[in-house]
């Protein structure tokens, strides 16, 4: 590590900042003037986040922002939270701050503890220390199979389009069939230099890849199934919420949900808080674009899941109909008043939790 400024202890309140990388971290401490008292370079080891942590500890430090915390910064923000600091999620430095000062790491660091000392960051870190981050690396693994298995059905689809005549006729027309068949085909690899010979071992070859991650899936489901029957049982209870919309959820929302503070800011974090999007006579409201987009997603997904077989849905939407509205503001409508419903289970869910 190095060191570009001899650090000075003083008795008023401090900020620091850190610019996270994946090697090294760079942190910066000032006084509430914007004053730099001091900043240094760490490594990212975890004797590195501990040594960055200490040395913050020089002074009157409380809030820290830090620069991407659910990447090259979560392992210092799980530091920095256990030494009793605060850490705000920091964005990168603004666009007029680039334009007057340049880019560096000290720069950066400056402006992250400048952006705590103004309020311009007040959003506090996802606490990463316990369960939630459980069913976060579960979750997230599970999706990437589920998205590497529909890349190799459509591969496995389009193999079986160009396959001979008398290969293609056994396939069936259905990816999924296609991957099944080919699961059961004998390829003779003496006869590579023959195309139907090459064509059985390609197909068998994304068939087995397919067959492994359907069962990938399947354990991750189970181990995803146990934890948030655990974890988010009135989460679970609501109509149409399964257990992946549950996890990503839990995911989005964090375990220190607190940190939100309401279920508008809930609202706005997952894409579903309303916005005017009147003009001259049409008097309308739109959804916020902005926030989460996979709990957005998932929200969508229950709206859609109740207006199909949920009473209480139908009816309001049987209601909403007669007064005007088209299904896509029905939609956006239910949505909200859903995060409204979910952000009460998943407070319920994880103040419970931390009480045990």
């Amino acid at each position: 590590m190095s060191s570009m400024t001899t650090p000075a202890v003083t008795a008023q309140q401090a900020f620091a900042g850190v610019d996270t990388h994946k090697a090294t971290h760079h942190g910066a401490v000032i006084d509430q003037g914007g004053q730099v008292l001091a900043e240094q370079e760490f490594t990212t080891t975890s004797a590195g986040c501990r040594a960055l942590a200490a040395w913050l500890g020089q002074w009157p430090v409380t809030r820290v922002g830090v620069e991407q915390t659910g990447t090259y910064g979560a392992a210092l923000a799980r530091e920095l939270t256990n030494a009793g600091c605060t850490v705000i999620d920091v964005n990168r430095p603004e666009a007029w701050v680039r334009a007057s000062s340049g880019k560096s790491d000290p720069i950066d660091a400056v402006m992250a503890a400048d952006a705590v000392r103004t309020g311009r960051a007040a959003v506090i870190a996802k606490d990463r220390r316990g369960v939630i981050e459980s069913v976060r690396y579960l979750h997230t693994t599970r999706s990437g199979a589920v998205q590497q298995r529909a890349t190799l059905l459509i591969q496995i689809g389009d193999l079986a389009i160009t396959a001979p005549a008398g290969l293609r006729d056994r396939l069936g027309t259905r990816n999924r069939d296609i991957a099944a068949a080919s699961l059961r085909l004998q390829p003779d690899r003496s006869r590579l230099t023959e195309p139907e010979q090459a064509a059985k071992t390609a197909l068998r070859s994304v068939a087995e890849r397919i067959h492994a991650l359907d069962s990938q899936i399947r354990a991750l489901d189970e181990d995803l199934s146990v934890l948030l029957e655990q974890i988010a049982p009135r989460l679970l209870e609501r109509p149409f919420v399964g257990v992946n919309t549950a996890a990503q959820l839990l995911i989005t929302a964090g375990q220190n949900i607190d940190r939100i503070g309401s279920e508008a800011k809930f609202a706005r974090l997952t894409g579903v808080a309303p916005i005017p999007a009147s003009s001259g006579q049409t008097h309308r409201m739109r959804l916020h674009r902005g926030g989460d987009r996979a709990a957005n997603a998932a929200i969508h997904l229950v709206a859609v899941g109740r207006l199909g077989r949920h009473q209480p849905a139908i009816d309001y939407a049987s209601r909403r109909t007669h007064e005007g509205l088209s299904k896509k503001d029905i939609i956006r409508a239910m949505k909200r008043l859903i995060a409204r419903e979910l952000y009460g289970a998943l407070k319920a869910d994880l103040r419970a939790l931390d009480a045990t």
